[in-house]
């Protein structure tokens, strides 16, 4: 079967008929509201993500690292798969030439496989530094992490170069633009099915045995995690000295959060990019046997409502199972409102000095001896300026 059948896309997401869905105005609608929806809540979460790992200092962590190639990788699905679907449902036709039918293809696919070889790398460390935590000490590091993921980027986009050459743009019987396959379409078994097993049973392959290996050390050991929670406790040993005691419920609390809040986290992120990716890639590799590929277009939608929904959710997950993402997005919600009430306070404040400063020195010089000005004029003068800094502080 050739490439010229209009049924097909190479790109991840773009499936469906474009000449059978033209006329549904339903379909057009709901698809585009769907994708701008869940692209918007995706986009402002994943650079949300990005942004307080880079700004908190405490938040650069190995796996905070990990978490950060993640983001832009969902980033660049959600820009790069969603948007131009979204054009392309609007316009009927593909409105961004030969140069973006190519680089759109290759960053959707660069996006999908980085994102699948980041939730593989933050699983082989999580395994690490509760199964192995003397080797973690030296292994699981911020400068190892950041060798790593650029490790992981540059081979996906060696490996996602191949696309490339695979698609071009091409006019259907209908005189719509579209960006299709290039050659056979029997020819994309083989990168389909490497795709398949490299990108998506391999990892899932991994982080099975890992997070089994990890969950039998957290919850089925006789001595629980001593070991692992080693370079926890001298953590939390140091910053409590500085920060007073605490009770040993507290402390309890405090050394467990680490190793079962997050690994927790982390494994419901694997388990949503196993579960939401199934339909497509299942899809794609049946319809790659059979002569006549399964494309009814609601089915489609769905599918491709299943990737962007990976990748949008996951900065959710992280605002629901950990406190750090959760006070660092709330900090950062709240950077613009507190820096505007600072503003305003400082106005306030020099408004408030510049008024009363020059009523309090007049009568010192009437009243108050020559010899007694310098000793009470500072004093009258300093009194509003340590008001002002204690409602500073306040606020």
């Amino acid at each position: 079967m050739e490439n010229g059948s209009k049924f097909d896309s190479p790109t991840n997401i773009s499936l469906a008929n474009k000449d059978l869905v033209s006329t549904m105005i339903e379909y057009k609608a709901i698809s585009v509201f769907l994708v701008l929806l869940i692209c918007g809540v995706g986009i402002i979460g994943n650079i949300m993500v990005v942004l307080v790992v880079f700004i908190t200092r405490d938040m650069r962590t190995p796996t905070n690292c990990y978490l950060v190639s993640l983001a832009v990788a969902d980033l660049m699905v959600l820009v790069a798969a969603g948007l131009p679907n979204v054009s392309d449902s609007l316009a009927g036709t593909w409105i961004y030439g030969h140069a973006g039918c190519l680089g759109i293809t290759y960053f959707q696919y660069l996006g999908i496989n980085a994102s699948s070889c980041s939730i593989t790398a933050f699983t082989v460390e999580r395994y690490i530094a509760i199964c192995h935590p003397m080797k973690a000490q030296t292994v699981c590091t911020v400068s190892r992490a950041k060798r790593i993921i650029a490790v992981v980027w540059f081979f996906t986009c060696i490996y996602c170069m191949l696309w490339f050459f695979l698609v071009d743009i091409q006019v259907n019987k209908n005189q719509h633009v579209e960006c299709g396959y290039k050659v056979s379409r029997n020819l994309y078994l083989p990168i389909y099915f490497t795709d398949f097993a490299i990108f998506y049973v391999i990892p899932l392959f991994v982080a099975t045995i890992l997070y089994g290996l990890i969950g039998r050390i957290l919850f089925l050991s006789p001595i629980p995690s001593h070991p692992e929670s080693s370079t926890e406790r001298w953590r939390e040993k140091s910053s409590k000295e500085k920060n007073g005691a605490e009770s040993d419920s507290n402390r309890m609390n405090n050394r467990n959060r680490p190793k079962g809040a997050v690994t927790k986290m982390l494994a419901v992120v694997v388990v949503l990019f196993a579960l939401l990716w199934m339909p497509y890639r299942t899809l794609v590799l049946v319809n790659s046997f059979v002569e006549n590929p399964y494309l009814d277009p609601w089915f489609l939608l769905f599918c491709r409502i299943c990737v962007y929904a990976n990748s949008a959710i996951n900065p959710v997950i992280y605002n629901l199972m950990s406190q750090k993402f959760r006070t660092a997005f709330k900090r950062l919600c709240k950077c613009g409102q507190v820096e505007t009430q600072r503003r305003n306070t400082y106005m306030a404040t020099t408004n408030y000095s510049m008024v009363r400063d020059p009523s309090n020195a007049r009568p010192e010089k009437k009243d108050m001896p020559p010899q007694e000005n310098p000793t009470v004029v500072p004093k009258q003068s300093d009194k509003p300026k340590v008001e002002g800094e204690l409602y500073y502080s306040i606020v």
